[in-house]
């Protein structure tokens, strides 16, 4: 069978014969219809993530869309080493196989379920967000934060905040949901007062922060208070990615003088948690409440765009 097969950490994989799967005790053989490539792939190819091949030969991709043998369709996670999700067939858990709705193409149930339930675990299981609240998103415009962006109106955000570097994004991230957006890459002292702005009195109750580095750090000195005063909410940001930089510098007086709760996205969940995530995103995009831009590639090309960066709100899906 054909495959994405990695032979070299730091190089992209390439499509080439790879022997056949077969399955274990709880096992299921998959005939893969559509697997995403996201940014876990890469570096888990590269070698920099602390889950990184020490075996090779592997074939790459976490997780995407096949047939059973049955031919009931589902979305899958957790293929078996060596076997990868971009290839003609793979072998995985029959515990992580979940029912795809008919009215999802193949492309989109292979996009969605990874980055759409990033954002809503981190809104709902580690910000906890409430109905009503104000909601910020650091990073809207790229996958998941343009999904977190439609996910927290559907928990019943009260104002949800857009901030990008991207003008064109961030405008459609108005018709997906954002109440108002905030430009990111402008001088510290305007993007300081954008934040200042929207925060107002009562201040920003979630921020989910896919950025990290010197926005967050112009965000966290936005919201400390310059003198004594009473405190009326809590910000609970969770830290979620590291585009704009893998550290921050954190002064002391904006936890002395906010309730600020720094949390991160605390790994994989429970099962229990997880399915129920896995099933909320698939249901929403099923009734056209979730939106996810794809853009679908051969197999046969996958060394050819493995190192393409994202563009913008587009998720790149592999077709064995």
């Amino acid at each position: 069978m054909q495959a994405a097969v990695l032979h070299e950490l730091g190089k992209p994989p390439r499509s080439e014969d790879f022997p056949e799967p077969s399955a274990g005790n709880e096992e299921a053989i998959l005939q893969v219809r559509a697997a995403s490539l996201k940014s876990v792939d890469q570096q888990l190819a590269a070698g920099t993530h602390f889950a990184s091949p020490r075996e090779l030969p592997v074939i790459c991709g976490t997780d995407g869309v096949g047939s059973l043998p049955d031919g009931t369709r589902v979305f899958f996670g957790g293929p078996r080493r060596p076997y990868g999700a971009m290839a003609q067939r793979t072998v995985v858990p029959a515990a992580f196989c979940f029912p795809v709705p008919d009215a999802l193409d193949d492309a989109t149930a292979a996009a969605l379920p990874n980055p759409g339930v990033s954002a809503l675990l981190s809104l709902s299981q580690r910000a906890k967000l409430a109905k009503g609240e104000k909601v910020l998103i650091l990073g809207a415009t790229g996958v998941t934060g343009t999904l977190a962006v439609q996910i927290a109106k559907r928990l019943g955000a009260g104002r949800v905040i857009a901030s990008g570097r991207n003008p064109q994004a961030l405008e459609k991230l108005r018709g997906l949901g954002a109440d108002s957006t905030i430009q990111l890459n402008q001088p510290d002292d305007d993007l300081r007062k954008a934040f200042s702005e929207e925060a107002g009195e009562d201040g920003f109750n979630v921020v989910i922060d896919y950025v990290w580095g010197r926005p967050t750090e112009v965000l966290l000195s936005a919201i400390t208070r310059p003198e004594f005063a009473a405190v009326n909410s809590e910000t609970r940001l969770v830290e979620v990615g590291e585009s704009a930089g893998p550290t921050i510098a954190l002064s002391a007086a904006v936890l002395r003088s906010t309730a600020l709760t720094i949390l991160g996205t605390a790994g994989i969940p429970s099962r229990d948690v997880l399915v129920a995530a896995i099933n909320q995103v698939l249901d929403w995009a099923a009734k056209g409440a979730l939106q996810i831009e794809t853009e679908t590639v051969p197999l046969a090309e996958i060394e050819k765009v493995w190192q393409r960066p994202e563009s913008g709100r587009r998720r790149l899906v592999v077709i064995p």
